[in-house]
């Protein structure tokens, strides 16, 4: 085990019309004070791809070392690196849109589908998620969109801080404005939007493309809620929130305490800090870690500890 490869990032951020200022005020990014509406925090995506800060390969970006240093990643089958991790701030609504699975996305926008989910940082009271819709056919869903019958097809979703979401390719969404989010994806960065609420982007001074085909044969009808099993606790003070088909979400709970991390079924594994401040503590290094902290323990660590008041989100892409 060598403590030094722990993999540290910079995030890379993207102005967004519907975006606040959290990402700065919140999470103290060193970022201007404009409407910024994503951090990518962890990714190797063409459209954001993550330098490393320190550890292997710093200075590279991640796509960098996911193709220099396989052996860091245990050697992965996967050509490029799969999972993105974004932290998203939604002062406005976002576009209502639906993501692609991987055959339809392969065939017309030649990357990865897109499957994702959100754990909710926070939320404003009252604050929603449009999540899913009303129509029984297609045919229904073509005719709600054409005669933009959105009241009438868009469910709602209430959400506080803590909730955990799952989306799969395919669902019908929307984050809703007061809303910040961790997202865990697939690394694709393939969104088709239905309906934005006809607002002009101040970036351009035009509408934003809508993709009416592409939504249409993307969404799956009927929609049904996805049934999410129990977390599953595990020793040391963790719990597997999701495993599904292209990741599994990991949540550890530090309550001033040391308690003993370790992979959970795959080779390498995402950390996102999403609260507190405390260490990470790999054989005799200890690393201060904070809100807003991202890493990469890589295969060449098999355990580690987390030690002070905190929150940390894992991810690990499901072997395949």
């Amino acid at each position: 085990m060598n403590a030094t490869d722990l993999i540290t990032l910079t995030p890379v951020f993207h102005r967004k019309m519907w975006g606040g200022q959290k990402l700065r005020t919140d999470f103290h990014f060193p970022i201007k004070p404009e409407p910024t509406g994503e951090a990518w925090t962890i990714g190797a995506h063409p459209n954001g791809d993550c330098v490393i800060k320190a550890g292997p390969g710093g200075g590279q970006t991640l796509s960098q070392l996911y193709q220099q240093q396989p052996a860091l990643f245990d050697n992965p089958t996967e050509t490029t690196f799969p999972l993105l991790v974004k932290i998203l701030d939604a002062n406005q609504q976002l576009s209502v849109q639906v993501h692609p699975d991987d055959s339809y996305a392969y065939e017309h926008a030649h990357e990865r589908g897109k499957t994702e989910c959100w754990y909710v940082l926070s939320a404003e009271p009252n604050s929603y998620l449009i999540y899913g819709h009303t129509a029984q056919t297609k045919t229904d869903l073509e005719t709600m969109v054409n005669h933009q019958q959105w009241a009438a097809l868009l469910k709602k979703r209430y959400v506080k801080t803590g909730d955990f979401v799952y989306v799969p390719s395919g669902t019908l969404h929307a984050i809703g404005p007061g809303v910040v989010v961790l997202e865990i994806q697939q690394s694709s960065d393939t969104t088709y939007r239905f309906y934005d609420f006809d607002r002009v982007d101040p970036a351009t001074g035009t509408t934003r493309e809508l993709h009416i085909a592409d939504s249409l044969a993307c969404t799956t009808v009927p929609h049904h809620d996805p049934v999410l099993p129990d977390p599953v606790h595990h020793p040391g003070k963790s719990e597997t929130l999701l495993n599904e088909a292209n990741f599994h979400v990991i949540r550890w709970q530090v309550d001033q305490e040391t308690i003993n991390a370790h992979h959970h079924g795959a080779p390498y594994t995402l950390l996102s800090v999403i609260d507190g401040t405390g260490a990470i503590i790999i054989g005799h290094e200890t690393t201060p870690i904070t809100k807003g902290d991202s890493f990469i323990v890589p295969a060449t660590i098999d355990e580690w500890q987390f030690s002070g008041n905190l929150t940390v989100i894992g991810a690990e892409p499901t072997i395949k």
